[in-house]
């Protein structure tokens, strides 16, 4: 007997490292030291920082890879790894600087796990981090054949001075939603079990979402937010908490950036995408389990100073993204209230 015979093809692996090196080269910034290949990844800090602050994030993608695998698309869910990551740094003010993945599998199919490098690969160039290594373990009898998981860590940089961590908010401030691209990666338990429930198929196109199937529609992958948010640091627009609205939606997400003593009354007031009205509709789901399991159309949250609203939207309008105000900060206990 032998490796392969087992279920382990060590030579499928090196080639898979050989057939992803163009997609992880591509995200390399100056910072990083040596080649992909090594026992593990070196990274030079950024020049400039007198007291810099390593921020750091680890997350996965959760059960949207059924998705993926169902629909066999697997380019977007790298891209949906890295976001979950880097989104989370980047509320603390950190700019991103390098990513790791750790990807396993029953057995190695090298063509659909390049697709999911080559998502993060995508990932890592629209947040500017480098992809600085990763792990791929095949993994026989542990997972069904065709079946991959997903884990990523980011590590970021900011100044200290400059850390976020909504100590600055103050009694007034606004919170300025950031559209989202859709479901992102949360919630997605719930999504497969209402259209299980439906006896549905993903190729199904109901008339709310314009044409579009549900699989489409629900694969879309997060929406990376760092650079947009950077470049408003950058240009001192002063930024005193963010939120990323991730698992919990808005309820347990946005009370995260608050410090003691302050709450946040906010407005069901904006346009809710289609996806999520389907998703109420054909689940039954009851206002609260909306709120609390998806984020209805808003990805990231800023709260700025109320003479920064204005300059907030336009600049991110200039960068495509749908922004507008959802509410003010008032006194509190660190809870959502919603109108």
């Amino acid at each position: 007997m032998d490796y392969k015979e087992a279920g382990v093809d060590v030579e499928a692996g090196r080639s898979f490292v050989t057939q992803i090196r163009q997609d992880v080269e591509s995200t390399k910034r100056p910072e990083v030291l040596g080649a992909l290949g090594g026992f593990s990844g070196c990274f030079q800090m950024p020049l400039g920082y007198q007291e810099p602050v390593m921020v750091s994030g680890t997350d996965g993608v959760g059960t949207k890879l059924k998705l993926a695998q169902v629909l066999d698309r697997h380019d977007t869910v790298g891209i949906d790894l890295v976001a979950m990551c880097v989104n989370d740094i980047l509320t603390s003010g950190a700019e991103p600087l390098f990513f790791l993945d750790y990807l396993a599998t029953g057995k190695l199919n090298s063509q659909q796990l390049a697709e999911v490098v080559r998502g993060i690969a995508a990932g890592c160039r629209m947040s500017g981090c480098a992809l600085l290594g990763g792990e791929t373990a095949e993994m026989p009898g542990f997972y069904q054949l065709g079946e991959y998981d997903l884990a990523g860590f980011c590590v970021g940089v900011v100044e200290k001075s400059k850390l976020i961590d909504g100590s600055q908010i103050q009694l007034g401030d606004v919170a300025i939603t950031l559209a989202s691209s859709g479901v992102h990666s949360n919630g997605f338990s719930l999504v497969r079990k209402i259209v299980e429930s439906q006896r549905l198929n993903w190729d199904y196109a109901p008339e709310i979402l314009g044409g579009k199937t549900i699989g489409e529609e629900l694969i879309t992958p997060t929406r990376i937010y760092v650079k947009p948010i950077l470049e408003l640091l950058r240009q001192g627009i002063e930024i005193r908490g963010m939120a990323h609205i991730t698992g919990g939606g808005l309820p347990e997400n946005l009370p995260r950036c608050l410090p003691a003593g302050r709450s946040l009354k906010i407005n069901l007031n904006w346009q809710i995408p289609p996806i999520f009205q389907w998703l109420s509709d054909a689940g039954s789901l009851t206002q609260e389990t909306m709120l609390n399991t998806f984020n209805l159309g808003v990805g990231f949250v800023v709260i700025v100073p109320p003479d920064s609203v204005s300059s907030t939207i336009a600049y991110l309008e200039t960068q495509q993204i749908t922004a507008f105000q959802i509410g003010e900060v008032v006194e509190g206990e660190g809870n959502l209230a919603i109108e």
